[in-house]
This record gives structure tokens, sequence and C-alpha cells, in this order.
């Protein structure tokens, strides 16, 4: 069964490598079929309009400016299903220095890296891909697959010895992180009209699973032809991207365009999932979306992923279904929702499109 294969299909090579060997044209395995490939016309003036909002006006005396707040970030969930967040609260320090620490990780030798190299049972510990269809077409990305929340399911052996300071770094990350989470899924709950804690009871609770995916996109030589991770929604429930300070290569699709998202420093940048979708029955939107890639920088970016514990059924929540909004999705849980994601091999829009109802 494809969830419980145990090696790649074929022999894994790492992108850094083919960047760092001066290579002039891609492999084949990485050129995308032309309909995917980042043409210039699908780049509508560089940079996405995706909402900024400011965190700290939450918490502000003016009831106005909250009341203003909490409509931002619902227009932005029902319109865009992405937003940059300032004033989030996690230490600017703590953002710059985990995204530095990984940056040190991805050069250091090759045989130090390699002692955590992944596997598709898991896909935790360093990789170069994504799927186990011998042939397929290739990301030009490397990446570091980390289980970080609730603690139990940490695995010591595969969080990075060095450089020195990473498992620490990373620990602290995930605890801030974990908390900007909460917040966000209360006021999604409010802003959905359900009970403050709504949201977080039907993820779990206390037992959400976190987990962080560093993605590092090597120079490319020929970044017309490939990306840097292909179109997809996120299959879970909130993704937290803190981006490349300097470097862009997100897109957001929206209205059947590519947008690219001009990064903000210090910001964040949150994308809702397919979870999300499915409980709050199709208000809020999980955004198809893809990374590009450039042939003069290499690029950082880390995404933190907020999901429902695995067993836990998701289904629209029964305050949002009526005769006239009739319930959208099925129920499943997270772990069928990823096993049925692999078997079927979805991906985009597809994949939460493919579980509504039949009306």
């Amino acid at each position: 069964m494809v969830g419980i294969l145990q090696s790649w299909p074929e022999p894994v090579v790492r992108v850094q490598s083919l960047s760092d060997s001066g290579i002039n044209s891609i492999p084949e395995c990485y050129v995308k079929p032309i309909y995917d490939r980042p043409f210039a016309q699908d780049l509508p003036s560089g940079e996405a309009n995706i909402p900024v909002i400011d965190l700290a006006n939450l918490d502000a005396n003016d009831p106005i400016l909250r009341k203003t707040t909490m409509k931002l970030i619902s227009d932005a969930c029902r319109q865009w299903g992405f937003f940059h967040i300032i004033n989030h609260g996690v230490s600017h320090h703590l953002m710059a220095a985990t995204r530095n620490i990984w940056r040190e990780f991805f050069h250091l030798p090759l045989d130090m890296k390699q002692e955590y190299a992944n596997s598709p049972a898991t896909y935790e510990g360093y990789g170069s891909r994504l799927g186990v269809e011998k042939g397929a077409k290739l990301d030009w990305s490397d990446y570091f697959f980390l289980h970080c929340h609730p603690i139990s399911i940490r695995n010591d052996r595969k969080w990075p010895a060095q450089p020195a300071s990473c498992r620490k770094l990373v620990a602290e990350y995930n605890d801030e992180v974990v908390k900007l989470c909460g917040k966000l899924m209360k006021v999604f709950s409010l802003n959905l009209g359900l009970e403050e804690d709504y949201l977080q009871k039907a993820f779990g609770g206390d037992e959400i699973e976190a987990s962080l995916r560093v993605n590092f996109y090597p120079k490319c030589p020929q970044p017309d032809l490939t990306l840097g991770i292909s179109p997809h929604s996120d299959p879970g429930g909130i993704t937290i991207l803190l981006p490349d300070d300097h470097v862009y290569g997100l897109q957001v699709r929206k209205d059947d365009a590519w947008f690219t998202v001009k990064p903000i420093p210090n910001a964040f940048i949150v994308n809702l999932a397919d979870q999300l979708q499915v409980l709050s029955n199709a208000k809020y939107k999980s955004v198809e979306h893809r990374v590009v890639v450039n042939s003069n920088e290499e690029r950082v970016s880390l995404a933190f992923f907020y999901n429902p514990r695995g067993d836990i059924p998701i289904q629209p929540a029964k305050q949002l279904v009526t005769n006239e909004e009739p319930a959208l999705y099925r129920p499943m849980t997270f772990n069928e929702y990823r096993t049925f994601i692999r078997l079927n091999g979805l991906h985009g829009k597809s994949q939460v499109e493919s579980l509504k109802c039949r009306q």
C-alpha cells in the first residue's frame, strides 16, 4: 500500500547538490508540463495585495478598533484564505534565529545531513521529494520535516544535533507559534458565530498535532521550466509561514491568476487549510498556492502546520448547517483524509473539493 512504503522508488538526488554542481540545464524530471510552468503573464504586477493585519489591535482598548480588526480577518479568510500578520507576539529575534539556523543546516556537509535522510513511511527528516510514483515530475527544493507537537510524538533522533542550537530554537519556536495558532483559532471561531473554543475543541483541544517543514530552494539555472513546490492546498488546519525576508517565491491563486506575495519583514503569512474549509462549511477558503524559484538567490522558508488530531472526524459545524446551506462535506478524520489524498494522487483545489457531498 502506498501509505506504508519504507523507501523511495528511485535514488534520491539532493537538489542543492545539483545546483552547486554548476549545471546549466535542469534534469528532465524537474521540467514541468507547459501548463504548470511559471509564465511571465501569470505574475500580475509582481506582488499580491493579500491583507496585512495588525494583531495588536485585537487587544486595543477601543472596541471599534477590535471589531474592525476582527472583520479584516473575517474578510481575509473568506476572500483570500491568506493574509499577513504583524505584531503577532512571536519574538522577531526568535524568528530570525530559527530561520538562520536552518540555513546553516542546509549548508552543512552532505554526509552530516544524510544522517537525517527521510523515507516515505513518515517523511520526517531530510528530504528532496514527495510522493512515491516512479518517474514523477519533481520539485526544485530540498526540505526538512519534523513532528513538533504534542511532545509525545517528537522523535529526538530526527531533530538535528547540528548546528548546536537547532533543537533548542525549534522547540522555542514551536511553543510560540502554537500559542499564536490558538489565538487565531479563537478569532476564527468567533467570526463564524461559534463559541470561542469551538474550532480548538474540534481539532482535539490540547492534543492538536503540529509539524514543521523547512523549505530550501537552491538557485535554479532554468527557473521558467520548474517550480519549488507544485500547486496545492494544505491538507491540515492552519499554516503559519515564515518566508525569506528578502527573496519572494510564494504565489497564491485567485480568480484564475497567480499572484506573487511580497514578504514583509517580521511578519508571518497565514493560510487556511482544507480542514478549516470543511469545518466552516466552505465559508473559509483553503486556497491553491505554489512556489517559484530563481537563478540568482537561494531561499529558505518555514511552514508550520497546525492540524487536527488524526483520529477525530472533521465535518461542518452543526451551527453552520441549515436547510438553505446544507453540509457540503462528509465526515472524515485527518488520518483518513491524508491517506485519501495519497491514494488518489490529489493536489490543489481537487483535494477538499473531492470530499463534497453529492447534493
